[in-house]
């Protein structure tokens, strides 16, 4: 069930992503009168949770710098509520997967059922992007409604990630430093991507020296590989409750009703690669067993 876990993210995190890298939702947050990508980006992936503090918001988001976020919310919602947001939001990104992949307004079909069992039955506790998501997975149209049960989905394993990480003791930046010296995300841009100071990141990467987890470069020791996929594993074996709905045939099924759909989605370029997700290049094996 891990393995399939695993496949599961890399086979709807694309459908997902679009509304990071596609024109049209990049430019939502300046259409609706906010100050740049960022702030749209926190106010749209907050949205759900309602008008949202920066603490709280910086907390569930995982590994955002608290100042990059304090400077997003909740400023955002004085020009713009959330509902609103999440109004633009879903269309915003319906259209883009419309727009790079036209067969699946009658793909979608086949593809809603087993999705909506798998987030229905998924438990909420302790997963408040995930809680908050699924309230939303009620859409009439069917391309907006799948779109939001694989963000949904996504945002199951991101609290999952996030719980690991705590266990492990990272903190946002320590996580974000081994898991650019693992190769896993560009190492060069990840920091300001995600706002942490040089300050801060070279602090972030001598705590982890220390550990033996990098070494003098940031740069994965032996240790910390093993310990970065320590942590996807078991990553792997908290997401895999996604899939107990589901018997193991229809499970198959929807991997593989899903893989075309993926390719088609990375083969229209939305998605760049290297890419701060990780997800991996139209090139490789779609159902490898990497990382997230």
């Amino acid at each position: 069930m891990e393995l399939q876990a695993r496949s599961l993210w890399l086979l709807t995190e694309p459908l997902h992503a679009v509304c990071y890298f596609d024109e049209r939702c990049r430019d939502l947050g300046k259409d609706l009168g906010l100050k740049g990508f960022w702030m749209g980006y926190f106010a749209s992936r907050t949205a759900p949770l309602g008008a949202v503090e920066p603490a709280p918001a910086t907390a569930v988001l995982g590994v955002f710098a608290p100042g990059m976020v304090a400077r997003a919310l909740p400023a955002a919602w004085s020009i713009v509520g959330p509902a609103h947001v999440l109004d633009e939001r879903g269309s915003r990104a319906a259209h883009a997967l419309r727009r790079v992949d036209p067969e699946l307004e009658h793909t979608a079909a086949e593809l809603l059922p087993p999705l909506q069992t798998i987030v229905d039955d998924a438990p909420a506790i302790a997963r408040p992007l995930f809680a908050a998501n699924r309230a939303l997975c009620d859409h009439a149209d069917p391309v907006e409604r799948l779109w939001q049960l694989t963000t949904a989905i996504r945002e199951f394993r991101g609290d999952a990630h996030h719980a690991v990480l705590a266990d492990e003791g990272l903190d946002g930046c320590e996580a974000l430093v081994l898991a650019a010296g693992s190769g896993r995300v560009p190492k060069d841009t990840m920091r300001e991507d995600r706002g942490w100071s040089e300050e801060e990141w070279a602090a972030a990467t001598d705590r982890l020296r220390s550990r033996g987890l990098v070494d003098a470069h940031g740069d994965a020791t032996g240790h910390g590989r093993q310990e970065r996929e320590r942590i996807e594993k078991a990553t792997d074996r908290l997401a895999g409750r996604l899939l107990r709905a589901l018997p193991e045939a229809e499970t198959e099924a929807l991997l593989q009703d899903l893989e075309p759909v993926v390719r088609r989605i990375l083969a229209a370029d939305v998605l760049p690669f290297p890419n701060p997700i990780g997800l991996p290049h139209l090139d490789e094996p779609v159902r490898r067993d990497t990382g997230s």
